[in-house]
């Protein structure tokens, strides 16, 4: 196999969006004749049946940091590819150490930032030393890379003004959200029995059951809309809230109208099923289903939350949007676009920048990497 000239270095891959848009990423500069490789720490990772053949799959097999250190220096020394790029803060941390040591290998690191790091800083340290800690070893950490790429223009900003990076520093480069067989994936089945025609309306949520998408806020907005209209919630993903998610509802009087799926393999189909759509977050960065949901023309609500939702729904000419943790503002929302949908040609035109084939071009260019 031809040496890659792009490495994706992903060893925390999980079951969420940077998983996924690693994948993507990989696909669409595999597609543009770009050889790369995807560098996991497991062989069976999530998303992977998705990868196109020819993008390499390479499983290192250390546990500890220092191991798969060991391990990336060692395939990096050997292949000496164009870029190097990480999405995750560990992965950030063992890959910048890597490059400490190749010395003048001509490889050039980039670090992607998929959220906003200084709102979520804000939010998840609760002491002033601890936020002042955390931002001196991100500052350290983001001055050793060669370029840095952010997935909108707010985290873009977030990230200048809580690292004192100069903003012309940071390149904004669209998600890679909209594959090309997105939409082959929508007319497959979906084995439950609220989403089969005649069924009451369901609204969706999906994500991580923790604290950044604020799911406990949409189950509170769903209990409101709930007293006025027969519908039903359900929240796709997996995480340490879904107990606590449950007991909630049962507390609002909606338990027996509230599902958690948990992980599903096809969430398109799910979301092109669901009346309608809602982003519930306290911070993000660009996020992914958001630009899902639209892209299948399922109506969508989101909280003005850092960052993207703004951005995707155009100020709210795709979507409506609300102040994040305001659960009155967020039931009204629901039930005024379940009352006046918008039309699914217009929120199909909100996805066009989101395209497999524009992102992963957009990347290329950003690394130096022209087509062959």
């Amino acid at each position: 196999m031809t040496p890659p000239r792009v490495c994706l270095f992903i060893p925390s891959f999980g079951d969420g969006g940077v998983g996924r848009t690693f994948v993507h990423l990989a696909n669409g500069f595999s597609a543009h004749g770009v050889p790369t490789a995807l560098i996991v720490n497991q062989a069976d990772t999530v998303f992977a049946d998705r990868l196109n053949p020819e993008v390499e799959q390479v499983a290192l097999h250390g546990q500890s940091d220092l191991a798969l250190e060991k391990d990336l220096l060692a395939f990096l020394w050997t292949n000496r590819p164009a870029v190097v790029m990480t999405g995750q803060g560990r992965d950030d941390r063992i890959a910048l150490k890597v490059k400490k040591k190749l010395r003048d290998s001509g490889i050039r690191f980039f670090l992607r930032v998929g959220t906003s790091l200084g709102a979520r800083t804000e939010l998840k340290h609760r002491f002033w030393w601890s936020r002042w800690l955390f931002r001196r070893r991100q500052q350290r950490l983001f001055s050793q890379s060669d370029g840095i790429i952010a997935n909108s223009r707010d985290a873009a900003a977030d990230l200048s003004a809580f690292l004192n990076i100069p903003l012309e520093r940071i390149s904004v480069l669209p998600n890679p959200t909209v594959a090309p067989d997105l939409l082959n994936f929508v007319h497959k089945p979906v084995d439950h029995p609220w989403l089969k025609p005649g069924s009451p309306p369901v609204v969706m949520g999906a994500g991580r059951l923790g604290r950044a998408k604020d799911f406990p806020t949409l189950l509170k907005a769903f209990a409101r809309l709930r007293r006025d209209r027969v519908c039903r919630l359900m929240i796709l993903g997996q995480g340490r809230q879904a107990e606590k998610l449950k007991s909630l509802a049962a507390e609002l009087g909606v338990q027996d109208d509230f599902d958690l799926p948990g992980f599903v393999d096809n969430p398109y189909a799910f979301l092109a099923r669901a009346s309608l759509f809602v982003l519930s977050s306290l911070w993000e960065g660009c996020p992914n289903v958001l630009i899902e949901a639209l892209a299948v023309g399922t109506p969508a609500v989101a909280t003005d939350c850092p960052s993207g939702p703004r951005e995707i729904l155009a100020e709210g000419r795709y979507g409506r949007i609300v102040a994040p943790g305001d659960a009155e503002a967020l039931a009204e929302a629901m039930a005024a676009t379940l009352e006046n949908p918008p039309p699914s040609e217009l929120l199909r035109e909100a996805v066009r920048p989101y395209t497999l084939e524009n992102s992963s071009r957009a990347y290329l260019e950003s690394f130096g990497l022209s087509r062959p």
